[in-house]
């Protein structure tokens, strides 16, 4: 796998797909390649006094609509080929899920855990620095999110910094991701777990579909392995679990656990709280390493890790028969193929993951309008519901008590918006996608990329650039 060139893996899914599509061959090109790529270099001090060297990059894939959006990583592997193809893979979600933003990618090449707090603040900032004088940063122009190794925290720190350096009327805007109380928005932190929830309880939902991979209708009872307990495989796991999927096994760095008769989440969480490992957690066996639970059986397999999890080593022994891709690129193309015609359902990345960019746009609203959603109609709904909910009292023998007028009356306040909109975007998003699918005859990862190529390539020979 050390040739492995994940740019090279989006650009090969993407060609599969244009094969379907009406356009000329200089039009796909262009909306392949990445429009804007900065590498920059630029010293830290450490806390020891000693200077260390930092590489980051920042790109911009597509300036179809703008601003461009995608998330910033910590890690030992970004590199210019991830983070072209993390690029490319935000601007075909973005078009698959109606978001109209271009697609970009950052990323810092460090390990996280190496650095103090206070070095990564330096860091940071310094990274927002150099996006923000090669005008790589901006609620008009490129707009960051969270991403691995990064959270509310990294993103508070970018737009103090940018607030520092501008005088943007809209700079809340200029990131997204953010603390609630720097301008975030309400449902952000679980929204690409839960929209990997939303489109796998949509997948299951579908009793044709199910009875093709021989499974029934619905998540209830459903076995499922994760891979990754960070920010999106905990919280599509604790939607499964809470829908009552059953959960047997998870891998994580340190390994991988697994039990037939099922595994308490929320023991699990503490359980890791405590000891800083699942490796151990009573009634379950600690497998050989991390990916070994990849291949037990279950009806649905999540990969929330990094890149590249199920390759041609491995490929012939997943059993899973729904593989939901919580992570960015989980599969490589050969994988793919070789899970596929085993008869798998694979829900992929370049829409199951979506969750995150749709309620980032739902933020990047609510900072360029200045208001907070549900602010205006909150109120005003909850009466309504009284005055109907009063007249079904005069006109029947019906009497609701408090608690049921809470409930019953209850205006949509932002996280409810927030969810409601998230849940909306993901069960439109597939089932136009699953009509692509049957109408040709493809799996939903080339379905998921026609759909992207064609609003891409409608909007592009609209704004003349091809003669």
């Amino acid at each position: 796998m050390s040739n492995y060139k994940f740019f090279d893996q989006v650009n090969k899914a993407f060609d599969k797909a244009a094969a379907y599509t009406k356009f000329d061959t200089g039009l796909l090109e262009q909306l392949k390649a990445c429009n804007a790529v900065l590498h920059i270099a630029f010293p830290l001090k450490r806390d020891d006094g000693t200077i260390e060297v930092i590489q980051g990059w920042r790109v911009q894939h597509s300036h179809h609509k703008l601003p461009t959006k995608g998330g910033i990583r910590y890690s030992m592997m970004v590199n210019e080929d991830e983070t072209m193809a993390l690029a490319a893979l935000m601007t075909y979600k973005c078009a698959v899920v109606d978001v109209p933003f271009g697609g970009a990618k950052g990323g810092i090449m460090i390990n996280k855990a190496k650095y103090s707090d206070a070095e990564l603040e330096r860091i940071t900032r310094r990274y927002t620095f150099e996006l923000y004088k090669k005008n790589f940063i901006g609620p008009a122009t490129d707009v960051p999110a969270p991403d691995y190794g990064t959270g509310a925290r990294e993103m508070g720190w970018i737009l103090d910094t940018y607030r520092q350096l501008s005088d943007e009327l809209n700079a809340d805007g200029c990131v997204t991701g953010k603390p609630l109380e720097q301008g975030g928005i309400r449902g952000r932190t679980e929204a690409t777990g839960r929209g990997v929830f939303f489109g796998i309880q949509e997948a299951c939902d579908n009793a044709e579909d199910m009875k093709e991979i021989g499974l029934e209708r619905g998540v209830e009872g459903k076995t499922f392995v994760i891979q990754g307990l960070g920010n999106v495989g905990y919280h599509a796991a604790k939607n499964l679990y809470d829908a009552g999927a059953i959960l047997v096994g998870v891998a994580e760095v340190e390994g991988s656990i697994y039990s037939k008769k099922g595994i308490n989440l929320d023991a699990l969480m503490e359980y890791r709280a405590e000891k800083g490992v699942i490796t151990g957690f009573e009634g379950t066996k600690t497998l050989k390493d991390s990916g070994s639970v990849l291949k037990s059986e279950c009806d649905i397999l999540i990969p929330a890790a990094l890149e590249n999890q199920l390759n041609i080593k491995n490929a012939n022994s997943i059993k899973a028969k729904i593989i939901g891709e919580a992570a960015n690129g989980p599969t490589t193309i050969d994988a793919h193929e070789i899970i596929k015609n085993r008869g798998a359902l694979i829900i992929p990345d370049n829409y199951l993951n979506a969750g995150g960019v749709t309620v980032s746009y739902f933020e990047w609203l609510k900072n360029i309008q200045h208001v907070r959603f549900g602010r205006l109609g909150k109120r005003f709904e909850e009466d309504s519901y009284r005055k109907i909910l009063s007249v079904i009292e005069a006109v029947s023998e019906r009497q609701f008590s408090d608690k049921e007028l809470k409930i019953l009356a209850k205006g949509g306040g932002e996280e409810d918006l927030v969810d409601s909109g998230l849940k909306d975007t993901m069960i439109t998003s597939y089932n136009q996608i699953n009509e692509i699918r049957k109408v040709h005859n493809v799996d939903l990862r080339t379905a998921a990329f026609i759909n992207a190529i064609e609003k891409l390539g409608n909007i592009y020979e609209r704004m003349g650039i091809f003669p």
